[in-house]
């Protein structure tokens, strides 16, 4: 969700409910700057008003990164966009060419990218595991084909195929 305070375009980061034993309910809200990347808090009291800003979902893929810029696809038009690191910073790690992503737009103006739910990679380097040790909840490091680096059973080989949960970065099943 995104939201338009006082001109300048927020997206809706996380927010919680409260509602005191004493006293009227009320949202705090966490929401990110779309120019900048800066994050406030803000409360809001029942009543209140927002402007919503409606956005549009474009299915894309991932095509390359050349260094300092992301490039896309728009599996509709074929039209390609460039984007810059900083608009995919926390999220480049589970990129894999040719993979399918939505990317955000209030007009002509990108907002973010949304990866899937998890995403499958290929494990690159990991120490090797032992006999026996595939009951333990021990986990090791293993670097994934995108460079991203998840704790892993003991059991996972280098070659193996992981299925990785893309908001927390976590292993969730061998492939």
């Amino acid at each position: 969700m995104a939201l338009n305070i006082d001109g300048v375009l927020f997206y809706l980061v996380e927010f919680q409910h409260v509602k005191p034993g004493k006293g009227g309910a009320f949202v705090r809200t966490k929401l990110k700057n779309v120019r900048t990347g800066a994050v406030i808090d803000r409360t809001y009291r029942s009543g209140e008003s927002l402007t919503e800003v409606r956005l549009e979902r474009r299915k894309m893929q991932y095509l390359y990164n050349d260094g300092s810029t992301y490039n896309f696809m728009d599996t509709q038009s074929y039209e390609q966009m460039e984007l810059p690191e900083e608009m995919v910073h926390d999220i480049k790690l589970y990129f894999k060419e040719n993979m399918e992503v939505q990317v955000l737009m209030n007009k002509e103006e990108v907002i973010g990218v949304e990866v899937p739910m998890s995403v499958e990679l290929k494990v690159v380097q990991t120490d090797p595991g032992f006999k026996g040790d595939t009951a333990s909840s021990v986990t090791k490091p293993a670097t994934l084909e995108s460079g991203l680096v998840a704790q892993v059973p003991l059991f996972i080989n280098e070659g193996n195929v992981l299925k990785i949960d893309t908001r927390t970065g976590k292993y969730l099943e061998r492939v």
